[in-house]
């Protein structure tokens, strides 16, 4: 990490991987961009990103490549598959893994990396679109100190990072953010029902308790989506649910009980199972109205459907 990094090769630019690069870009780096749907990738060419032929040709030469793909195994197939980034790396560069993945995959990753002269750090981010858009994300680092310290002139355009352990400790944080957003959404949708069917107005029932100790991001972000109808994903259901299952197998095999997140969990599968798994997580409040619409006792018999 002596010299001053340069390059980034960034694969994954999705919803918040996109805004990501862009703003490396724009913060000077020369960044190399691939998405497996390559639409997204080319759209970047603007902002001053080059675009990639594949994966792997975004990692040659790169000082260092981010990874912001959407699950563990998709990390595993690009980044560790014959062909894939790992082996395109050269040795010394640092990849950073800012996927939200299984620990027990970010530290398998990271033995392939080291085993091939890499350094790892697992990175995941919280903050949504918005916060990608606008480089406020919280970024949780996990990995050695010095190489973590090393990158934070890369991770500033991105937002603010803070290193919380070895490898897949920046995996266990985001773990427990997003059980406390899953949890914190649950309970706006379920006040702001309440307040609705109570005969009042949801908006101003939001409006009067901003300020207040159940004032949040969560409240202030996802109770204007539900009282707007606005349900275009920043943070898709389908992801909301694989991470809430990722934290309950964690807690399984910890032999934890979380009684909370197993109710919180149950609640975005009936999103995802009722067709909403693209929607934007706060439309688990759209799964609340469908559940005490009269006649629905079960997710079969209803008299709307997730638009």
């Amino acid at each position: 990490m002596g010299k001053a990094l340069t390059s980034i090769g960034f694969v994954g630019t999705g919803i918040m991987g996109g805004h990501m690069a862009r703003r490396l870009a724009e913060a000077g780096f020369r960044v190399k961009a691939w998405n497996r749907t390559p639409d997204k990738a080319v759209a970047l060419a603007t902002d001053g990103v080059e675009i990639a032929v594949s994966a792997a040709d975004a990692a040659i030469d790169a000082d260092a490549v981010i990874c912001m793909l959407s699950s563990g195994p998709v990390c595993d197939e690009v980044l560790l598959s014959e062909g894939g980034v790992v082996g395109a790396m050269r040795r010394g560069s640092t990849l950073v893994v800012m996927s939200s993945i299984p620990v027990e995959t970010a530290r398998g990753q990271s033995e392939r990396a080291t085993a091939g002269g890499l350094n790892y750090i697992d990175a995941p981010v919280s903050g949504g679109e918005k916060g990608a858009r606008e480089g406020t994300l919280a970024i949780m680092a996990g990995g050695e100190v010095a190489q973590v310290e090393g990158l934070l002139a890369v991770f500033a355009p991105m937002g603010h990072v803070t290193h919380v352990g070895p490898v897949g400790s920046g995996q266990l944080a985001k773990l427990a953010n997003q059980l406390i957003v899953a949890s914190n959404i649950c309970a706006v949708a379920e006040a702001l029902l309440l307040a609705e069917r109570g005969g009042a107005d949801p908006a101003r029932v939001r409006e009067a308790l901003l300020g207040g100790f159940a004032d949040s991001t969560v409240f202030r972000q996802h109770g204007l989506r539900m009282v707007e109808g606005n349900f275009v994903p920043g943070g898709p259901a389908k992801y909301q649910v694989k991470d809430t299952g990722t934290a309950l197998a964690l807690a399984r095999a910890q032999e934890l009980q979380l009684p909370i997140a197993e109710q919180v969990d149950s609640l975005f599968r009936r999103l995802v199972d009722e067709g909403g798994g693209d929607l934007d997580h706060s439309a688990v409040f759209l799964t609340l109205k469908n559940m005490n619409q009269p006649g629905t006792s079960s997710p079969n018999n209803r008299e709307w459907r997730i638009p």
